[in-house]
């Protein structure tokens, strides 16, 4: 997840900069939101209220999965995204990687499923699940880090499952100090969406679709964002 511009410290660098930072590797990541949970699930409570277009892609994901099986919210944080899948009747469970932020979305999501997972190395059976969302979630992984993910993805959904992913939109690499008031080391990485639809492609992924927006202001860190929903093959293709 990303924080507002009211919240962010940032050192900025190009992809292609000789002096682009290190990836975060996952025990910073857990470490960074381990840290930073509490403040983030009280801040981002209702962050969803706030970006329609946000929860119109949800719906419509909720509205293809229909009852075809489990789904999976990938880096799910505080939970907002999963209790609003499983409010659309969607028979879904979040994985995060940070104990601390699973706490606070067990706090806050009675009812809903949750558990500690790895996106680069899924706790799941081959064709297990139905669909797989990443909201925002891939923010802290290298492009080599997000080969791997969608590998993952394709692994454990059933053919004909769907992937819905959300990011920032660009070519950047943004590293912060502080954030919401504590002292964290994080970088954020942009994506450039063609280059996440030729990634899904080698992945093995079909019927890629991308919708991009632009930022809503006062609300969150001024970057356009996509949307982007892929299915793996079927059967019968």
């Amino acid at each position: 997840m990303w924080p507002t511009t009211r919240t962010l410290c940032v050192h900025r660098f190009g992809w292609d900069d000789s002096e682009s930072l290190n990836a975060m590797n996952i025990d910073a990541i857990q470490q960074a939101y381990d840290i930073v949970a509490r403040s983030y699930a009280e801040q981002f409570a209702d962050e969803l209220t706030h970006k329609p277009l946000d929860r119109g892609m949800l719906r419509e994901f909720a509205s293809l999965v229909g009852s075809a099986g489990k789904v999976c919210d990938i880096g799910c944080g505080h939970g907002r995204t999963t209790a609003f899948l499983q409010g659309l009747g969607v028979d879904v469970i979040g994985i995060d990687l940070s104990t601390a932020m699973l706490e606070a979305a067990r706090d806050m999501n009675p009812g809903v499923s949750f558990r500690l997972g790895n996106a680069l190395s899924l706790d799941m059976a081959d064709d297990s699940l139905a669909g797989t969302i990443a909201f925002y979630s891939i923010v802290h992984l290298t492009n080599e880090d997000v080969d791997r993910f969608l590998s993952e993805a394709a692994r454990v959904l059933q053919p004909g499952g769907l992937l819905l992913l959300a990011f920032h939109t660009g070519s950047d690499e943004v590293h912060i100090d502080e954030f919401l008031g504590h002292s964290v080391s994080m970088d954020f990485r942009f994506f450039v969406v063609e280059d996440i639809q030729r990634t899904l492609e080698s992945s093995g992924f079909c019927n890629i679709e991308a919708t991009v927006r632009d930022p809503y202001p006062d609300v969150e860190y001024p970057s356009r964002r996509a949307y982007v929903m892929a299915r793996t093959p079927s059967h019968d293709l």
